[in-house]
């Protein structure tokens, strides 16, 4: 996976297939997954 920022946005994408497209959130609601993923909110 490769993360990268731009100014209000942050983008995902799957270094094995750069050309499947890329998802795009804004730095709050990244910053908001980037937690809940920390504090194990989600089931395994």
């Amino acid at each position: 996976m490769q993360v990268g920022t731009a100014p209000g946005l942050t983008g995902v994408r799957d270094t094995k297939d750069r050309d499947g497209g890329l998802l795009s959130f804004t730095n709050e609601r990244w910053s908001d997954f980037i937690t809940a993923v920390k504090i194990d909110r989600f089931d395994r």
